[in-house]
């Protein structure tokens, strides 16, 4: 579904932040992206959906080659691509649940099918009954599960979550991880970018573990 091939990404200070990686995600996979600030997790996420393009290298999705994508199909390539922002990037003078309307909108969902999807999006993520909640009224466990209904809601087949436990504390944390796997079995492939090392001692999935702009580690980890 997925290849990065030979990936080179540099800052405009002329930093290297990826350089020349090589790594595939297949349909179905569970992909932990670990590494220190700086060293390209997020940089990864923002040339899925082409928000940031590389100096080399290709970027395949789905027989796509995003180097190589008309300005009027990039639309497409990110919707199959769901993001959850580090910094949330939910709009504060909305509800949870009009956040979510939102981005089926952007999408292209059906309009008579909005409702009933947000309120199945939000229960999926254990928000029943805050659809009419303001970000600022959420803790921060649950804007996180907000970003994530946001993210997933109009279908992607890729979830990619960016520092998802970030300021999150331990059992939170753990929750949200649990979340993240429990979409993941629902058949969306999820890639996480994180710094918290702990999140790969759960033995799942695969791991990929990132030092300065270079893949070091590689592994597939089971239950």
């Amino acid at each position: 579904m997925i290849d990065f091939i030979h990936v080179t990404k540099s800052f405009p200070n002329g930093d290297v932040v990826l350089n020349d990686i090589d790594f595939s995600v297949s349909p179905g996979d569970f992909l932990i992206i670990t590494g220190k600030s700086g060293v390209g997790k997020t940089t990864i996420g923002r040339l899925l959906i082409h928000d940031l393009v590389p100096e080399k290298g290709k970027i395949i999705i789905d027989g796509v080659d995003l180097t190589k994508i008309k300005p009027q199909n990039i639309p497409l390539i990110r919707r199959k691509i769901g993001f959850a922002f580090q910094d949330f990037r939910m709009i504060p003078d909305k509800t949870v649940g009009e956040n979510v309307i939102v981005a089926l909108e952007i999408a292209g969902y059906d309009e008579k099918k909005i409702p009933e999807k947000v309120l199945h999006t939000l229960s999926l993520v254990g928000l029943s009954g805050k659809e009419n909640l303001f970000p600022g009224q959420l803790s921060g466990g649950e804007i996180q599960r907000a970003s994530i209904a946001r993210a997933i809601a109009a279908d992607p087949p890729v979830l990619f979550a960016d520092e998802p436990t970030g300021n999150l504390d331990k059992e939170t944390s753990l929750e949200i991880f649990k979340l993240l796997q429990k979409i993941n079995s629902d058949g969306i492939t999820v890639i996480i970018a994180t710094h918290d090392v702990s999140l790969i001692n759960q033995r799942v999935g695969r791991h990929i573990h990132l030092e300065k702009g270079k893949i070091v580690k590689e592994a597939t980890e089971k239950e």
